[in-house]
């Protein structure tokens, strides 16, 4: 192990997959270790055995649940807007080629008490029960806004410059769109965690749901978000093997891995008494813990049903979204529901997770809005666990340690941190620019 390298990555959660990827890909000179023997981190996935030993302790799960080697339940569960970040990412990387995808076919947005699909387009706004008939009418004139903006032609503009004007006064005042649109739109569409967005600039608004709308029309399914079968935890391997074509180099079941420091700059990681030097450490916060700050707590429910979510049309994977303002909150809170159709579970059985910021120092309360709509579970196991950022800036001292993954059930926050990380780690812009048509997914059971 007494070479040196470019970057040494500690940890093989989804973060640090992706960015010692995309490292190797840009002819950096990578090695990647992990204290466990598994892949995934904090975002791995779990057997029912697996999951059943974490949550429950001792004792085999009832025979009913079926067989173990049929569950790949993800612990960080979150799907991938077709169009997004995430999977320009893969695309860029050619890591599409290790995943098949699969188009999810809900999206849905908890209003007033029931749960909605969340209306996208002109067409779908017409139709949503979500609006009466005049704010329908807005609501339309406002997604073709959307649907027609190009940055490129000004027209299109309709002589507001988004740059400047907030997006409360594109949605309240131009469009006339009541709090009740604006909460659906702002959360279940632009995917904001909170109500920050409306005094923003409108641009960043604007795109989002542009975005997610473009997303939806890619494979013409229900929802804007694809998932790969067999679940999350094919991503981090998928990546190690491009690292590992590039040149990269993988060692799992490393214990300690020590980072030293000399003057203050991590300059090698040591393990088993040999050092790998390097040039710049890329970690997640439990490597090191002193240069990272607790922010916050995320509770979860995960639970494991014998039938959809109800009044999602029956779907066999779906997101709900439950924007804070409709449960008297200060954070969103996230309905994932996956099943044997995308192969995470025995068939006939559905994996859900109920997640949210914890406010509170009691989850099983404080998620009860999200369990009390997912009619009869078979098993539920409650978890908590603390969300860290890191305090240290990475120019001084090369090491660039990742966020914690948040309660979202989709991937736009996560890689959001990643690109960031990339430029902070590269000194350069993630060229996103690709051909969305060479990633494909199928809508069939």
């Amino acid at each position: 192990m007494d070479e040196e390298y470019d970057v040494i990555v500690l940890g093989t959660g989804l973060k640090e997959c992706i960015l010692s990827g995309l490292l190797s890909v840009d002819g950096l000179k990578v090695l990647h270790m992990d204290r466990n023997d598994y892949y995934g981190g904090e975002s791995t996935s779990l057997n029912l055995n697996q999951l059943w030993k974490r949550f429950k302790g001792g004792d085999s799960p009832p025979a009913e649940l079926g067989q173990s080697k049929d569950y790949n339940v993800d612990m960080v569960p979150k799907f991938m807007m077709a169009n997004g970040a995430l999977v320009r990412v893969l695309i860029h990387t050619n890591v599409t080629k290790y995943l098949n995808f699969k188009a999810v076919d809900g999206s849905y947005v908890y209003n007033k008490g029931k749960v909605h699909k969340v209306p996208a387009t002109d067409v779908e706004a017409l139709k949503s029960p979500l609006m009466g008939l005049f704010e329908k009418r807005r609501a339309r004139k406002f997604f073709i806004y959307v649907q027609d903006y190009d940055d490129n032609d000004p027209k299109s503009k309709e002589g507001l410059d988004l740059n400047k004007v907030p997006a409360k006064d594109v949605i309240s005042k131009k469009y006339g769109l009541d709090d009740n649109t604006v909460d659906f739109i702002g959360h279940a569409l632009a995917l904001y965690r909170d109500d920050s967005y409306l005094d923003q600039p409108a641009i960043d608004f604007i795109k989002r749901v542009k975005l997610y709308a473009e997303s939806l029309a890619r494979f013409a399914g229900g929802s804007p978000y694809i998932y790969p079968m067999y679940g999350l935890g094919e991503l981090p391997q998928a990546f190690a093997r491009l690292s590992a074509v590039y040149g990269g180099t993988y060692m799992l079941n490393k214990p300690e891995c020590k980072v030293e420091f000399e003057d203050g700059k991590a300059i090698g990681v040591t393990s088993e008494g040999e050092t790998a030097k390097c040039k710049k450490i890329v970690c997640d916060p439990s490597y090191l813990p002193d240069k990272v700050k607790a922010v916050g707590k995320v509770a979860r429910a995960i639970c494991i049903m014998s039938h959809p979510i109800p009044h999602t049309n029956d779907a066999h994977s779906t997101q709900v979204i439950l924007p804070q303002k409709q449960l008297g909150r200060k954070s969103d809170m996230y309905l994932f529901c996956c099943s044997y159709s995308h192969n995470v579970a025995p068939k006939g059985k559905f994996i859900a997770f109920v997640t949210t910021e914890a406010e509170t120092d009691n989850p099983k309360t404080e998620l009860k809005p999200g369990i009390d709509l997912l009619g009869p579970v078979d098993q539920i196991f409650f978890d908590t666990y603390d969300r860290y950022e890191p305090t240290n800036d990475g120019a001084d001292d090369h090491c660039f340690i990742s966020t914690s993954y948040d309660a979202t059930t989709h991937f736009e926050s996560t890689v959001q941190d990643v690109i960031a990380m990339y430029s902070k780690i590269t000194g350069k812009s993630l060229d996103l620019s690709v051909d969305l048509s060479a990633a494909s997914a199928s809508n069939d059971e």
